[in-house]
Formats: structure tokens, C-alpha cells, sequence
């Protein structure tokens, strides 16, 4: 066995690879669950923003999919708190505000897929 570690999108995973015999079929290895990706969101129309985008974007920081808007338009919010939860590998992630500021627009809304640097939302 060897112990590596695989970083995927920042985040590192420490796990054990067998080494196999040169006689052995690599494909038979192969034949665990494969990951499936998240379902698509059914379709619906895009969101309007309400106004201008803000000044300041906050992007998802991983792939996985919106459970939560905890903010909506218009909103003040404060440094820390808590704007939107994305789920990804059965865990729920909290995006929080970087600083104090009003919620200008949301570009995502629950269920929907999406990937790493996605703007979630815009902030003034």
C-alpha cells in the first residue's frame, strides 16, 4: 500500500493505493461505485437581478448544490455571516460574507447546480 495525498479544488485527501501485480487487470480495479455527478436542476427561467450587480462577488468556492439562500435582495449583512449553503459530498458548506454590505443581486436559487467560481451572489 501507498499513502498519498490528492488535492481536488484546494481541498487534500490522504488515501491508500494498493499496488497491484503487473498480471492483474487494472480495469477490474476500476470496478468500484463510480461518483455521479449532482442531477441537473429542473429547468426554470433565470432570475432577474433586481438591480445593478454589486461591486463585490461572491463565487462558490466548490462544485455541489445551492440547499440554502439564507439572504435576499436588498438585505444588509455583516462580516461572517452566513449567505448561502452549498451542499457537496453529503456535507453542508456555509458561504459567508468577506465584509460588512447590501445584498445587490442572487444568481442562484435552490436546488440549482453549480461549479467552483460560480458568482452566487453580488454584494455593495
Amino acid at each position: 500500500m501507498k499513502n498519498l495525498r490528492i488535492t481536488v479544488n484546494g481541498t487534500a485527501y490522504d488515501v491508500q493505493v494498493e499496488e497491484l501485480s503487473s498480471s492483474a487487470a487494472p480495469a477490474a480495479s476500476a470496478a468500484s461505485a463510480p461518483v455521479s455527478a449532482p442531477a441537473p436542476a429542473p429547468a426554470a427561467a433565470p432570475k432577474a437581478p433586481a438591480g445593478a450587480a454589486g461591486s463585490v462577488t461572491v463565487s462558490a468556492p466548490m462544485p455541489g448544490t445551492v440547499v440554502r439562500v439564507e439572504v435576499s435582495e436588498g438585505d444588509s449583512v455583516k462580516a461572517g455571516q452566513d449567505l448561502i449553503f452549498i451542499e457537496a459530498m453529503k456535507m453542508e458548506t456555509p458561504v459567508k460574507a468577506a465584509s460588512d454590505g447590501v445584498i445587490a443581486t442572487i444568481n442562484v436559487s435552490k436546488g440549482e447546480a453549480v461549479e467552483t467560481g460560480k458568482t452566487l451572489l453580488t454584494m455593495n
